[in-house]
């Protein structure tokens, strides 16, 4: 069973505290990142990490906002969370910080990296797609979708998976279609799976605790939803080589 540690790195002089979780073996192994919602680095990009490690990936748990700092109401979130929204150009620095964080760890194969996220991490994951990073692929979950920062045609080298939700209200159809627009431009590789039951965080345990309309846990779609992100990502970041028995993340 594989356990967290503290990966301390930097962007822009603020001090980031991701949590590590590194597979069994000498590797190098498959990396991939695992981005937080709004509230900082919680609960559920932690256990998602740790399953994604005994799959055989290292998984680094980012961190947006410094000091791996986790928030918990929404007006203790609104200011950080406002201000890398309001500078595009930072939020895409800061996540690209991770992923040259991950790439330089003597773990992880820098020719298989991917990442995945949730509400904000889901918009950071399509971030680093659009960034042109080279990633093998990327899996938004409940993602913000809208960008100032839109791709340019031939430059998304990952390979994309949206999966969202009909009844979202923080994901309107439009951003939906503006989306594929988008990436289709861009000449992109992208996918796109929209639940119709699907509200915001639907893969999130604690959604229907929080003060916020418009989130609502689904245990349905989260099963859903990763046995189709986890298929994709082994598939794109994780594919066999020649005697290898590769392990199944865990569902």
């Amino acid at each position: 069973m594989s356990e967290l540690r503290a990966l301390h790195y930097e962007h822009e002089g603020v001090g980031l505290i991701g949590q590590l979780a590194v597979p069994d073996g000498p590797g190098p192994h498959p990396g991939l990142l695992v981005m937080h919602n709004a509230h900082g680095l919680g609960e559920q990009v932690r256990e998602r990490a740790l399953r994604l490690a005994d799959a055989g990936y290292v998984a680094l748990a980012t961190d947006m906002y410094g000091d791996g700092r986790l928030f918990a109401t929404p007006q203790e979130t609104g200011a950080p969370f406002a201000a890398l929204q309001d500078a595009p150009e930072r939020l895409r620095g800061r996540v690209l910080a991770a992923y040259e964080a991950l790439r330089a760890l003597p773990q992880v194969d820098v020719s298989r990296i991917g990442a995945v996220g949730f509400c904000f991490g889901g918009q950071c994951v399509l971030e680093l797609a659009r960034s042109g990073a080279d990633v093998k692929a990327v899996v938004s979950f409940h993602g913000l979708l809208k960008t100032r920062l839109p791709a340019r045609p031939g430059e998304v080298k990952a390979k994309v998976l949206v999966l969202t939700g009909a009844r979202d209200p923080f994901v309107p159809a439009e951003d939906v279609q503006a989306l594929q627009t988008e990436m289709t431009a861009a000449g992109a590789n992208w996918q796109l799976t929209v639940y119709g039951e699907g509200f915001h965080a639907f893969s999130d345990t604690d959604a229907d605790e929080a003060p916020v309309p418009g989130l609502r846990y689904d245990p349905q779609i989260d099963k859903l939803s990763w046995a189709q992100a986890t298929a994709f990502i082994e598939a794109l970041v994780y594919p066999p080589t020649r005697g290898q028995r590769r392990k199944r993340a865990p569902t």
